[in-house]
């Protein structure tokens, strides 16, 4: 087998923050994949819960500077990095002061939804994309973890199915039965996710505006589909029956073989 590239998205990784276990998972996944001879890149946002000093982060200033639009507003995009203790692992972090430099995830100290959790998806989708452009590193896989990352499958078949760097690129989509919520975003929000050749039709899935719309959307883009658990409501239950006769969806237990399961997964999409 060739040497595959694979980038991992998520929202949380460990040691530098684990707020359920798609952290542990996103830690374990990329080294098992790495030892089998394959290349990674690692991407999460720079929540202000990470400790930059504790962990060693720092500021990648060829990789920064570029701006990434929400709306009709653009805001600079930082690219921070920093090693995995123990493991020849980088990962990038994606910051931004507006977005991330707050004490809490999604969450305020009251327990309360951030209102801009969109355009922080948002902001973070598009600079995961633009950063590794910027980085000249072309991904033959595409791993997204959770609802956060769920717009890159879409971008990737949209925006930038023609640029070099993602032609080929096949992107996986994993849900989880954690980071839930019930917020219902404004109306607003489409326009802000649009971008090139998306138009209001693509965006059917996301017109809830809410954790399923997020998860519909990137199921629908996404070339393979991973159930991370079994407890998932009625109405996504459906959506997987009905995707099920379009596109690989699987559930892959973590179990001692469940690094073999990816590593076949991969090649099987790339092959």
């Amino acid at each position: 087998m060739s040497k595959l590239r694979i980038l991992y998205v998520a929202s949380e990784i460990n040691p530098f923050l684990q707020t359920s276990e798609v952290a542990d998972f996103v830690r374990k996944l990329p080294q098992g994949m790495q030892e089998r001879g394959m290349e990674i890149r690692i991407l999460v946002p720079r929540f202000g819960l990470i400790n930059e000093r504790k962990n060693r982060l720092h500021e990648v200033v060829r990789l920064s500077g570029i701006n990434i639009a929400v709306g009709d507003e653009e805001k600079p995009l930082i690219i921070k990095v920093a090693s995995i203790p123990n493991a020849k692992l980088q990962v990038y972090f994606i910051d931004n002061e507006d977005y991330f430099h707050r004490k809490y995830v999604f969450f305020d100290k009251e327990n309360k939804f951030y209102e801009d959790n969109d355009e922080r998806a948002i902001f973070f989708c598009k600079g995961v994309i633009e950063t590794v452009k910027k980085l000249g590193w072309s991904p033959d896989i595409v791993h997204c973890n959770d609802w956060m990352t769920s717009l890159i499958p879409m971008y990737l078949k949209t925006t930038y199915k023609n640029d070099p760097m993602f032609k080929d690129t096949k992107s996986v989509f994993s849900i989880y039965n954690e980071n839930i919520f019930s917020h219902k975003f404004a109306a607003t929000m489409l326009d802000k996710v649009k971008m090139i050749d998306i138009n209001d039709e693509m965006l059917f899935n996301l017109k809830s505006a809410d954790y399923e719309g997020f998860i519909k959307i990137g199921m629908e883009y996404a070339d393979a589909v991973i159930k991370g658990g079994e407890a998932f409501n009625e109405n996504t239950n459906k959506f997987f029956e009905e995707l099920e006769q379009s596109k690989k969806i699987d559930t892959i237990d973590k179990d001692d073989n469940f690094l073999d399961s990816y590593y076949n997964l991969y090649n099987e999409l790339v092959g």
